[in-house]
């Protein structure tokens, strides 16, 4: 349906991307992928007809329908929700239009196949249950049936987003192109519109740096990296290792040809001016112009190293809820009991507008409770991040001021270039103004800000928005290293399911704790049904309305909790440090192997046989590590359960 061929584009002297092909064939999925800055929007709006290439072809097939979303909306919606999504159905009413016209001239044998053709058309595209599909559309993006007339411009801008995806649904297109369609959605969301999008029939293009929504919703990955285009077959996690064994492959192949073509570059420098070789080095000359040259794509590794400063220690609570509602004319979240401890890394997740920054505002103070009470644990001090923060970043400072500014008197003597290093702005890139940073480098820089003073309490509200891969994985290792507390709101599983041990549901009014991965509060949740949804089970403490036995709960929770810490605190530090010392070994092997790949270590046999020799050490030493992991997450694993089996008994 759409074919881009050879195409190059350049801004200025910065080439984009050369020699491009791509096809969007019927059925196929296409994720593009790449670091900010490498030509993803640009490569879409090319294959769109918005932007012309420099070099090579855009093929289209005739009356093909192609529906886009882009990041940003351009146009301004005036009629209500409902209204809005079912302009998505304008093929649908102009094909209605047409069957009226033929419906009185079917004796005429052209108009009788015209009609055959577009009432087949019609029934394909659901013309007899539009409304029907709008509905279920609006619903499986979070919008609840009384939304369906309010006007559109009453609407934050995430929703109005999500009224463009929902009328683009309803158009069903040959061809979808969506420019980060996850956005703007919440996770219950996000999945409704993989389970979408893995059954659409026709062709898709979109960016994302969602890796579990590529996984499910891509059939092809194609990366920008380095000015070049790889397609590969599969979704992220498939493409991730094709692409290890191509680079490594790579790697190979350039060192092989480098070895070479410095061979050939010495025995020029030697006889060039040796009349009896003067042919033989022309020869060469000629032969090195024509060798086409390896090129690895020079794809950014992480090395930062996250070393914070040690945090003032807090009180084992952290902070607690007691009977709390908050809400701004009326309560939003009503009747909460939730206590943090020292330590926890929690996610917080549930629906768009379900409370969840309302929450985060509660626990920073910049909201107060309508009932109940919030109690800071004894030295508590917070650091918070909104996207707020990313806009009043000064862009006339440098990387370097901005992040300086406003740092604590503990930061002297420090080398805060390492720190910024560490969040990707080394050498050069310290310098650069604000201003020419792109939307994730802003984001990066604001993080880095909040991150850098040693509290011991951190909330982050939704920070991966407008991150590439790289830099979400940068935050990621971030709040694994970060020695405090944190609470994190963001639609980003993966980064959930990476960071946080525990996680706070948001919704109907109510917040409920789970203690557990988010692997397993989706499966725990989706175990249970109750009224018709998927609810927690009964691992989960819920937080209720219904204050009747709330005293009793609390107390009880505290001893589980007491009880669980006592009989596992030396376990988890343990295991923790095996998996870090798990970890450097594992990377020890893999650098070994590097270095085994490469045949000049063979020239010399003895430095050859000691990195044989240095490489089995490592193996052994891992495999010792992993075996004492294992016996170590055995023995928490079996304490965790003695704990559970005393008080549920």
């Amino acid at each position: 349906m759409i074919v881009l061929s050879g195409i190059s584009k350049a801004h200025a002297a910065a080439v984009l991307f050369r020699d491009v092909s791509i096809q969007l064939v019927p059925g196929r999925r296409i994720a593009l992928v790449g670091a900010n800055g490498a030509g993803k929007t640009t490569l879409l709006e090319i294959a769109l007809g918005l932007q012309e290439p420099d070099a090579g072809e855009v093929s289209r097939a005739k009356d093909v329908r192609v529906g886009y979303l882009p990041q940003d909306l351009t146009e301004t919606a005036t009629g209500t929700v409902l209204e809005e999504t079912l302009l998505g159905a304008d093929e649908l009413h102009r094909i209605e239009r047409r069957l009226a016209e033929l419906h009185d001239h079917l004796e005429d044998p052209t108009n009788l196949d015209e009609y055959g053709h577009l009432h087949e058309r019609f029934n394909h595209l659901g013309g007899y249950h539009v409304e029907a599909d709008a509905h279920r559309i609006l619903a499986g993006l979070g919008f609840a049936p009384e939304d369906a007339d309010r006007p559109v411009t009453q609407m934050s801008g995430g929703w109005r987003m999500r009224v463009a995806l929902a009328r683009l649904m309803l158009s069903r297109p040959d061809v979808l192109v969506l420019d980060e369609p996850t956005n703007h959605l919440d996770v219950d969301s996000i999945a409704w519109l993989e389970q979408t999008l893995a059954a659409y029939e026709g062709a898709i293009l979109f960016v994302s740096h969602d890796r579990d929504f590529i996984d499910s919703v891509a059939e092809r990955v194609v990366e920008l990296a380095g000015g070049t285009a790889t397609e590969y077959v599969g979704g992220f996690a498939e493409f991730v290792v094709q692409r290890e064994e191509r680079l490594a492959s790579g790697l190979t192949a350039k060192a092989q040809q480098d070895r070479y073509l410095a061979q050939q570059e010495r025995f020029i420098e030697r006889f060039r001016y040796k009349a009896s070789k003067a042919k033989a080095v022309q020869s060469r000359i000629k032969a090195l112009e024509k060798v086409e040259r390896v090129v690895v794509p020079d794809l950014e590794t992480r090395t930062a190293v996250f070393a914070f400063p040690e945090p003032p220690r807090s009180g084992r609570v952290v902070v607690e809820f007691d009977g709390v509602d908050v809400g701004y004319d009326e309560p939003l979240l009503e009747g909460m009991d939730l206590v943090v401890e020292r330590g926890e890394k929690i996610g917080v997740i549930g629906p768009n507008g379900a409370g969840k920054t309302t929450l985060l505002r509660l626990l920073t103070g910049e909201l107060a409770p309508l009932a109940g009470s919030v109690t800071l644990g004894h030295n508590v001090q917070i650091a918070s991040f909104a996207q707020h923060q990313v806009d009043v970043l000064r862009p006339e400072l440098t990387v370097l001021e901005e992040f300086t500014s406003g740092l604590s008197d503990r930061h002297r003597g420090t080398n805060l270039r390492t720190r910024l290093g560490a969040f990707g702005f080394s050498g050069d890139a310290a310098e650069r103004k604000v201003a020419v940073l792109s939307g994730g480098e802003r984001t990066r820089l604001a993080l880095a800000k909040v991150m850098a003073d040693p509290v011991n309490l951190l909330i982050l509200d939704e920070p991966t928005n407008h991150l590439d891969i790289p830099s979400r994985d940068v935050l990621e290792d971030a709040l694994l290293a970060y020695p405090g507390t944190v609470l994190l709101v963001t639609h980003d599983r993966h980064v959930i399911r990476n960071v946080a041990a525990n996680i706070l549901d948001v919704r109907d009014g109510r917040i409920v704790r789970f203690d557990g991965t988010f692997d397993e509060w989706v499966a725990a949740r989706e175990s249970v049904v109750d009224d018709g949804r998927a609810r927690l089970a009964t691992s989960a403490t819920t937080i209720a309305p219904d204050r009747q036995d709330r005293a009793e709960r609390k107390r009880r929770e505290a001893q589980r909790r007491n009880a669980m810490h006592r009989a596992t605190s030396d376990l988890r530090r343990v295991v923790q440090r095996l998996e870090r010392q798990v970890a450097d070994a594992e990377a020890e092997v893999a650098e070994l192997n590097r270095r085994l790949a490469d045949p000049a270590i063979y020239e010399g046999q003895d430095k050859a046989r000691e990195l044989v020799l240095a490489h089995g050490r490592a193996k052994d030493r891992a495999n010792d590590l992993m075996a004492q992991w294992e016996r170590a997450l055995l023995e928490l694993e079996s304490t965790e359960a003695a704990v559970h089996e005393e008080f549920d008994g």
